[in-house]
């Protein structure tokens, strides 16, 4: 994935973790609000450290494989 588009998908995890956390504060929800904060952090890193999943081209085997 170009690091332009994880740039983009990294802001955008980090504003709704973000966001979801101020909402949770608001409803007094402490421990919650914690876990919120922690997922969005772990999955934007996990995204830039974790590679994607790139499948092979079945064609280029030779035949009988």
């Amino acid at each position: 994935m170009p690091s332009h588009i994880k740039l983009m998908l990294s802001l955008a995890c980090l504003a709704t973790a973000a966001c979801g956390y101020i909402f949770m504060v608001y409803l007094g929800q402490q421990g919650p609000s914690y876990a919120v904060a922690f997922l969005g952090v772990f999955a934007t890193v996990a995204m830039w450290i974790f590679p994607e999943v790139v499948k092979k081209d079945l064609k280029m085997r030779p035949p009988g494989s």
